[in-house]
């Protein structure tokens, strides 16, 4: 195995990752992580009530000790990109061969699906702003009825409806195709095609390589963290948070209805559902990680890039979801445009005030926001699949990198899965949160396997210089964490769509024959030599398989819970 004090930079033009950032560059990579909670802090709020600052709380301090462990065992592997999954499955492949592939798989598709999501919700904040649906209580819809009263027939919401409906600018119900299937649909409408503009301008600025990307993230997530900050603090500032907002802490009676409900089997559900999807955003911020090959200096730079980043995401996942609940209210959590997403923006611009142009600004920052997470997951997600292709995991074709050090052919395969994911998220609400809850099975899956992989290197490759070691009672933290991750997946996937759980297990399974391609297709049954290089793969010499009967067990026990707590747990 390659020592972590013999490691020499890269060259540019040698057709690898070049070695071109600090921990600095990583962080400012990382720092689109907080905007994940535009993605669903409407959703969870629909779904958990007063409850939703909690879920938020606790999902982001499990996410934050869970990153020591990463920490530990992206220190063992300086010469590899791709994030926590690439180390993770050093471990497991001495073990169960088909594991190893799982995990990087499923970290791919869990963080791969942020490009289609962030731009479905970036595509609603730009069509908001220049051709925006009028509110039903607006004071045009109150025009159009009294211009239209003497034809309008029936209830005080019927008018109100059709109000909406003839004042709703043509390009919001323009599609070009749509269709279902089941309770999943896809259309090609103008959400689509803003939203495949805004990919295509990141897969562009991808194109330059990391230190191109790392350089203008900075700048943008200079221009998107401090925003965030002030839509944090400034309505507890002035006065605009009510604390009554945040009683009585008891689930809601059903997911979208306003009445309380109780600690019973159905609400311990829909918290349950609620941490299940938190952990999509708050767990994201290892992707710092993923740049261990490409930093200068990684001995000391991978537990610093974590480690701040987690510091960040600490503070404003606890701070945003705190400050939103305690101004808008469960009422105002409940409207249909915070639980789909599209009107987060103009929630939060309103909070802070200060009018019409303040609120404006406000809006393109959480845009930029946006765009700035997509920018991350890309950076991430098509490292994963470059480093999984080089390891032996995924189709030799995905391995090749640009002459900037841009693993392109990755970002291609990025980009064509995150546009047919897109025409399912810009179609409407239940397909939005249909991906996000298959693409968080693969995740939870992808953390799981991972944070029992710390204690799996531990045992085995105790002997290996470590530049930053994890207190073993978080060692032991983490692997409680695991099986609790699978706890939330079990019971709460079914709480976003009934056959979430079910469709994200299949999407994981599709790494079996793509696995089998490449290995005995490929490869002919062999590993690639960087694979029993940096893994030690077949070394017994070097690498013992230690940790006896456990592997096996912990794989048991982790099926065991998700089945379980999926027939125990019931809405």
């Amino acid at each position: 195995m390659t020592t972590i004090t013999n490691i020499h930079a890269t060259t540019e033009g040698d057709g690898k990752l070049h070695r071109s950032i600090s921990w600095t560059g990583a962080f400012w990579v990382a720092s689109g992580v907080p905007a994940l909670v535009l993605f669903s802090i409407g959703g969870i709020a629909g779904t958990t009530g007063t409850l939703s600052f909690l879920i938020w709380a606790i999902s982001i301090g499990m996410g934050f000790i869970q990153s020591f462990i990463y920490a530990e065992i992206a220190g063992l592997f300086p010469n590899k990109s791709g994030g926590a999954s690439i180390y993770g499955a050093a471990a497991w492949v001495r073990y169960v061969k088909l594991v190893a592939p799982l995990s990087v798989w499923c970290n791919w598709f869990a963080w791969s699906p942020v490009l289609s999501l962030g731009c479905t919700i970036a595509a609603a904040y730009i069509l908001n702003a220049f051709a925006p649906i009028p509110a039903v209580n607006g004071p045009e819809v109150a025009q159009w009825i009294a211009a239209h009263a003497t034809t309008l027939t029936g209830t005080d919401a019927e008018k109100a409806a059709a109000a909406v409906a003839a004042l709703t600018p043509a390009v919001r119900d323009w599609t070009l195709f749509s269709h279902a299937i089941g309770p999943v649909s896809f259309s090609l409408n103008a959400s689509f095609f803003v939203g495949a503009t805004l990919m295509l301008v990141v897969f562009a600025i991808q194109h330059r390589g990391i230190m191109g990307t790392a350089s203008v993230q900075k700048w943008i997530g200079l221009s998107v963290i401090i925003p965030m900050v002030i839509v944090g603090l400034v309505p507890i500032l002035t006065g605009k948070v009510d604390w009554g907002n945040f009683s009585p802490l008891v689930p809601l009676a059903a997911a979208g209805a306003a009445d309380p409900g109780s600690w019973n089997i159905p609400g311990w559900t829909l918290v349950l559902g609620g941490l299940f999807i938190a952990a999509w955003s708050t767990y994201g911020f290892e992707t710092a990680v993923c740049y261990t090959s490409e930093f200068r200096n990684p001995e000391k730079d991978t537990f610093k890039a974590i480690f701040y980043s987690g510091l960040l995401c600490l503070a404003l996942f606890i701070l945003v979801p705190f400050t939103f609940q305690g101004a808008l209210g469960l009422s105002g959590m409940l409207d249909p445009a915070i639980v789909d997403g599209s009107g987060v923006a103009q929630a939060l611009a309103h909070m802070v005030g200060g009018g019409k142009i303040i609120e404006s600004a406000l809006v393109m920052l959480m845009i930029l926001a946006l765009m700035l997470s997509i920018m991350t997951a890309m950076a991430g997600s098509s490292r994963t699949l470059y480093q999984g292709a080089v390891d032996g995991w995924l189709p030799r074709f995905l391995d090749h990198v640009n002459e900037h050090g841009a693993p392109t052919r990755a970002m291609w395969a990025d980009l064509w899965f995150n546009l047919a994911l897109l025409a399912v998220a810009c179609a409407d609400a239940t397909s939005f949160f249909f991906v996000l809850a298959v693409a968080n099975v693969g995740y939870i899956i992808f953390n799981f396997l991972n944070l029992n992989s710390g204690w799996i290197h531990r045992i085995d490759s105790g002997h290996v210089a470590r530049p930053y070691k994890a207190p073993t009672f978080l060692l032991v933290l983490g692997t409680v964490f695991a099986f609790a991750n699978a706890v939330f997946m079990g019971a709460g996937a079914k709480v976003w769509n009934p056959v979430a759980l079910w469709a994200g297990l299949i999407t994981a399974a599709l790494i079996i024959p793509v696995f089998i391609f490449r290995h005995y297709v490929q490869d002919g049954g062999k590993f690639p030599h960087e694979t029993f290089e940096d893994l030690q793969v077949g070394d017994g010499t070097k690498t013992q398989k230690r940790a006896g009967i456990l592997p096996y067990l912990a794989l048991i026990a982790g099926i065991a819970v998700v089945i379980l707590s999926n027939l125990f747990f019931h809405l």
